[in-house]
């Protein structure tokens, strides 16, 4: 039978997200729309060359992690480090604040990489950087503006991919669940079959007890008295008819112990 701690809650470890490859081709095709929409721009023209050399190293280095994602958590965070200085490095122009949004799709990383609380000290690291680089860059006000979009984006992308890992982990946990009470139900319903067989025997045998206590006892006490009654019928015939009246009484009391077996044995 399953073990009762089986159907407790459990106290799982935090465990790292993961991502469906329409989830990957999703923030990747939203990277190359930033990417297209800063070269794109007319503020990044004069200097067009710097921008493709960073953007292509950022982009290298990206879709080399989503096809072989590093292990070693020393690996991991070096490659953040270094994929948010590019993104700083391309913000250094001044030209151009849409390079920010780069920062989602490593926030994305970070959620694939890491697990509360490291997951959201990168993810705050992300906000600061973005929102401190904009700020001085464009002054408070329009810095803090310009940082609203890409700084909800960068908190918003690892907190719904939570959201959906901790929804598809109580769905599997539901199904577990449902599938060892479904068991139990099994189990449960074939001990009950066995204990309906074993007292169906203990009836028989209980009953079987009682017609070789009563029952067989009478039979065999009127086969006697028969067989007495055959040979007194030809020396001693005067007493013929008390072993007959004798036959009477044990047939009434064996015929009458039948019928309770019997009423017994009807559902």
């Amino acid at each position: 039978m399953t073990d009762r701690s089986a159907l407790s809650d459990r106290s799982e470890p935090s465990e790292t997200v993961r991502a469906g490859p329409a989830a990957r081709l999703a923030i990747l095709a939203f990277t190359l729309a930033q990417v297209a929409r800063t070269l794109g721009d007319e503020n990044t023209q004069d200097r067009l060359g710097w921008y493709a050399s960073l953007m292509g190293l950022f982009l290298a280095l990206y879709i080399l992690t989503q096809w072989r994602a590093p292990t070693a958590p020393a690996v991991q965070h070096v490659y953040l480090a270094f994929q948010s200085t590019l993104v700083l490095a391309m913000l250094a122009p001044g030209q151009t604040d849409s390079v920010t949004t780069f920062f989602l799709a490593l926030s994305f990383q970070a959620a694939l990489f890491f697990s509360s609380p490291m997951l959201w000290i990168w993810v705050g690291g992300m906000v600061l950087l973005t929102t401190g680089s904009l700020t001085l860059l464009f002054g408070p006000l329009e810095g803090l503006a310009l940082a609203m979009s890409p700084a909800a984006g960068i908190i918003a992308v690892p907190a719904f991919m939570l959201v959906n890992h901790q929804t598809e982990t109580a769905r599997k946990r539901s199904q577990t669940l449902l599938a060892e009470l479904e068991t139990i139900h099994r189990q449960l319903q074939s001990y009950a079959g066995q204990v309906e067989e074993l007292a169906a025997l203990k009836e028989r045998h209980r009953l079987a007890r009682q017609l070789h206590d009563t029952v067989s006892q009478f039979v065999f006490s009127i086969a006697l008295t028969s067989r007495s009654a055959h040979v007194l019928l030809d020396q001693d015939p005067p007493r013929v008819g008390e072993l007959l009246g004798r036959l009477q009484a044990m047939t009434a009391s064996a015929l009458s112990q039948l019928r309770s077996l019997i009423s017994q044995m009807r559902p």
